[in-house]
């Protein structure tokens, strides 16, 4: 039971924060560094302007990507390239150096004691988490209730950092997170102003919305970016089998970007996804239903869960795939059943 943050705690929130801004750095290099490597400062501005602020993101990109930014030939793209190698290793590194990187993973609460113990201790970072189900199943709830808790300390199963929303289904809803950080003994108003808020009417406004958030995560301590939902705007926007392979695509790209994003700056990705009919589910199953977005979308997310209606207003979730946890389900009492 969590009471109310009193002075001293708020400036320790604070001083966490400062903290992990410092260890930050550590995790990636910002792009300004290839100005001291010999790379001219007015291409490393059309870097930026294209969306990349840190070699780690440099380096994710293909050559072909880059010498499609304007002014820059392939003869700068490699150079800037090799620049980039000196200063990331993005080569083999060994299974001991790998378990040392897993550690600067945060795993954030849900709000849920169960739903924490389902998912090994919380929403993780450099992890893509999905969550699909039928409507009013629970997953925004889910993420409002992220919002909160990714901006406790640390040393309280928090983020310790802000929280970016795409809203593609205008279900976000600010007074819905005042009583949550009340719950969470947080002042609503620091919360609140803690959340970048944009609401996506387009699939290209929604991947240009991603490109934004580049320039902010490099210089703020963002912990978690939430997307509600992912695949709205991609069936609004590509209708028939005809568009359906370069829907596909398209998705494809717009999820690259979410897994680049998670791993660049340790941030969790928490996106909600529909559900469709699934004809072929079984006759044994009484209302067949399988996520949305095909192969593209199930390989993108490291960890998805199903969430369904139970009795009355419970609701029940289902580790459906993850690499790391075992299939099980819980019924929590509610979203919230850990901070009373």
């Amino acid at each position: 039971m969590i009471g109310t943050l009193k002075a001293e705690e708020a400036s320790q929130l604070q001083l966490v924060e400062r903290e992990d801004i410092d260890d930050e750095e550590d995790l990636f290099e910002a792009i300004d560094k290839l100005i001291t490597a010999g790379i001219n400062a007015g291409d490393v501005k059309k870097l930026q302007d294209a969306g990349i602020y840190t070699c780690n993101g440099l380096m994710m990109h293909t050559k072909k990507n880059l010498t499609g930014i304007k002014g820059l030939s392939e003869a700068k793209v490699d150079k800037i390239c090799e620049a980039a190698e000196k200063i990331v290793n993005f080569g083999y590194i060994t299974g001991s150096d790998a378990l040392l990187k897993r550690k600067s993973v945060i795993r954030i609460t849900t709000g849920s004691q169960a739903l924490d113990e389902l998912l090994g201790g919380g929403i993780e970072t450099s992890a893509i988490t999905e969550a699909f189900g039928e409507f009013r199943s629970g997953k925004t709830q889910l993420a409002h209730t992220l919002c909160v808790s990714t901006q406790l300390p640390t040393n309280m199963r928090g983020g310790s950092g802000k929280v970016a929303y795409i809203d593609t289904e205008g279900t976000f809803r600010p007074d819905r997170v005042i009583p949550i950080a009340e719950r969470f003994g947080m002042d609503p108003g620091a919360v609140l102003d803690n959340i970048v808020y944009a609401r996506a009417y387009t699939y290209e406004h929604q991947y240009n919305l991603l490109l934004g958030l580049a320039a902010k995560m490099s210089e703020e301590p963002f912990r978690l970016l939430i997307v509600d939902s992912v695949i709205a705007l991609f069936r609004v926007d590509f209708t028939g089998r005809g568009e359906l392979a370069e829907r596909q695509q398209k998705l494809a790209q717009m999820l690259s970007r979410l897994t680049k994003i998670a791993e660049e700056f340790n941030v969790a990705v928490y996106m909600t996804n529909q559900v469709i009919a699934d004809p072929g589910g079984g006759v044994f199953i009484s209302d067949p239903k399988k996520p949305a977005g095909g192969h593209v979308l199930a390989h993108a997310a490291t960890i998805r869960l199903m969430f369904r209606k139970g009795k009355g207003e419970q609701r029940v979730c289902k580790v459906f795939d993850a690499p790391n946890l075992p299939e099980a389900e819980i019924t929590p009492g509610g979203i919230a059943d850990a901070k009373d």
